[in-house]
């Protein structure tokens, strides 16, 4: 039967865990998504889920393709496509795109190599687009 098909793979994205069921090649089940406990949040415009704490926030200072973009040390409830070769405002490096684990919506990129050595402070960092994420902070 379909119940002994099934396959649970543990994924862990920044810290982040969430565990994905798979069977028959089609994605089935939950996805266990992480609430950050912090004052103030950037959440996903379409679907509130958390993706950063504002104490991640490194720079307000970067342009993605929608407009500002925010750079961070670490973000939660997303997932990535392929490494690809891009170039940037700043020069070629290796990044990945990043999508919502709930909504699937791209919301930015993961910084995965730079090739500048003035840019290798952005590896393994994350942009994510002002236009898809809303600052929260809590009701008083």
């Amino acid at each position: 039967t379909a119940l002994h098909e099934l396959k649970i793979v543990r994924i862990a994205i920044n810290y982040s865990e969430y565990y994905l069921e798979f069977g028959k090649g089609e994605l089935m089940g939950r996805i266990f998504i992480e609430y950050l406990d912090a004052n103030h949040t950037y959440q996903c415009i379409n679907c509130r889920i958390h993706f950063a704490d504002v104490n991640q926030l490194i720079s307000k200072a970067f342009q993605g393709k929608t407009g500002k973009a925010y750079l961070f040390n670490e973000a939660v409830n997303l997932t990535s496509g392929p490494v690809e070769e891009r170039i940037l405002m700043t020069g070629l490096h290796r990044v990945c795109d990043l999508m919502c684990i709930n909504c699937h919506t791209v919301v930015g990129w993961k910084y995965e190599f730079a090739y500048e050595e003035s840019q290798k402070y952005k590896e393994g960092k994350f942009i994510i687009e002002r236009a898809y994420m809303l600052k929260i902070s809590p009701q008083r």
